[in-house]
């Protein structure tokens, strides 16, 4: 645990309760710290870090910062479970029944949790469904606990609400009216129904300006949460999906022996998921927050965003499924590492031996876009960051790109899919793509795997002892 790290986050507490006129305990806030800090480090944590949460909370509002510190605290997908210091907080009021978690049914008494309940809209008695506001709702509920005797329930009702907010990529809920009109209403229309129930049921006190004030901090927390997809660089925005990718796909840590088809399936969840997507359902607008204006550059710049994601991941699935194919003249579960090459980082001082070595090098095709321009430049130049798993550049799909062009890629796309359906066999695949084109590949793999045999056969040569020497040397001494 990074202790400046931890000494930030106790900053930011001390500060937004100073703010708030809440009482301030040095050793209490130093606790909570070393929580925050301890989860958001944890193995599995690549995005969701302590330096989201900050960027999460800005610097001028105390319950935004508040809110952004807690609303990532609880990620059971990503975690694998809970930390320890978490459960305590929730013991009494979730259970674990067949692996699925449920919201206990616990007396009325207890005003922290009806609090929470009643902001969320959820029932005692229920399931937690992790996209359905599982680990928000567990987060609130942890921060309300947490700085129960340090703020007032007004306060931590605000706080819980910008958490609320951050459950994403949420549409429009329709419901019918006493007169049989259907009416549409956003996430943020229902927060605002939500809390004048809130309102009259705890006796705040707020006045309808409040209300409409609580919310639009609400939506500021939550699209500062997702900020990175209006991202003005397209190859930043695909740093943070690199860095999504090993949280619910554990098995891209192990580097160097996670499989072609971990690669491929963790490729295959992020491309559907890029394509489910959005703007309407990233970012939010509630009473002029943001302005109309800045919204709908948000809007813009997220659809380009997604529109690069879309292709350049089309393109990479294509590439990993003629891999896959070939792979299995091997074996069933092979390292990507054995079809690629190793990352440089694993080279250990010197020169890796890699798959993009072999391949002929090409012109660029015929493009008939900026997209595609600037998608060609991000599979062949890289990304921004580099990966711990994952080299920046994409050779193979480069090499597909410029052999085939977009327009192939793309047509490829649905076959390659059909593949990972099981509704084709890896040979059939293999014959919808142009001969040329898999037969370079295959050269290439082959000059890989000599490669390697002779780096090894260099070491036979160079040796200097055979095991009859060595023998006698050992008998001599």
């Amino acid at each position: 645990m990074s202790s400046q790290e931890r000494h930030r986050c106790f900053s930011k507490i001390l500060w937004a309760v100073e703010k708030l006129q809440g009482r301030v305990n040095y050793p209490q806030f130093e606790a909570i710290a070393d929580v925050i800090i301890q989860t958001m480090t944890g193995p599995w944590r690549f995005f969701h870090t302590p330096e989201h949460i900050f960027e999460v909370g800005g610097e001028e509002d105390p319950i935004e910062v508040l809110a952004a510190l807690f609303h990532d605290l609880v990620y059971v997908q990503v975690d694998t479970g809970m930390n320890i210091n978490i459960c305590r907080y929730l013991a009494p009021y979730v259970y674990d029944r067949e692996g699925q978690l449920w919201l206990a049914d616990t007396p009325p008494t207890d005003q922290l949790l009806e609090l929470v309940i009643a902001i969320f809209g959820f029932e005692k008695r229920q399931p937690l469904l992790p996209f359905h506001g599982q680990n928000e709702f567990l987060s609130a509920l942890v921060c309300l606990r947490s700085l129960a005797d340090i703020l007032s329930l007004s306060q931590l009702a605000e706080i819980c609400a910008c958490i609320e907010a951050t459950i994403p990529f949420r549409g429009k809920t329709a419901s019918g009216d006493a007169t049989g009109y259907i009416i549409e209403q956003t996430p943020s229309d229902l927060l605002e129904l939500r809390l004048v129930g809130v309102n009259s049921q705890f006796g705040f006190g707020w006045h309808r300006q409040k209300i409409t004030a609580i919310v639009q901090r609400a939506v500021r927390v939550a699209n500062r949460d997702v900020g990175n997809f209006a991202s003005p660089s397209s190859a930043r925005f695909l740093d943070n999906t690199w860095n999504l990718l090993p949280e619910t796909n554990h098995d891209l840590t192990y580097v160097n022996s996670y499989t072609v088809q971990d690669y491929r399936r963790s490729l295959e969840k992020m491309e559907g998921f890029m394509n489910f997507l959005n703007p309407e359902l990233v970012f939010r607008q509630y009473a002029e927050e943001p302005p109309t204006p800045t919204y709908q550059q948000m809007l813009q710049a997220t659809e380009h965003n997604l529109q690069v994601a879309r292709l350049y991941l089309g393109a990479k699935l294509v590439a990993i499924a003629i891999i896959e194919a070939l792979s299995q003249s091997i074996g069933r579960e092979v390292p990507l590492s054995t079809m690629m090459g190793e990352l440089p980082q694993e080279a250990h001082n010197r020169e890796p031996v890699a798959l993009e070595q072999f391949l002929p090098s090409l012109p660029t095709p015929k493009i008939d876009s900026p997209l595609e321009q600037e998608v060609l430049e991000l599979l062949e130049k890289g990304r921004t960051a580099h990966s711990s798993y994952d080299v920046k550049h994409s050779p193979v799909a480069t090499f597909l790109v410029k052999s085939l062009g977009f327009a192939r890629v793309r047509s490829l796309l649905p076959v390659a899919k059909k593949l990972f359906r099981g509704h084709l066999s890896y040979q059939e695949f293999l014959h919808h793509i142009e001969p040329a084109v898999v037969n370079q590949i295959i050269t290439a793999t082959l000059q890989l795997f000599d490669q390697r045999r002779n780096l090894l056969s260099s070491l036979l040569e160079r040796s200097t002892l055979s095991p009859a020497t060595n023998s006698r040397n050992q008998v001599a001494h």
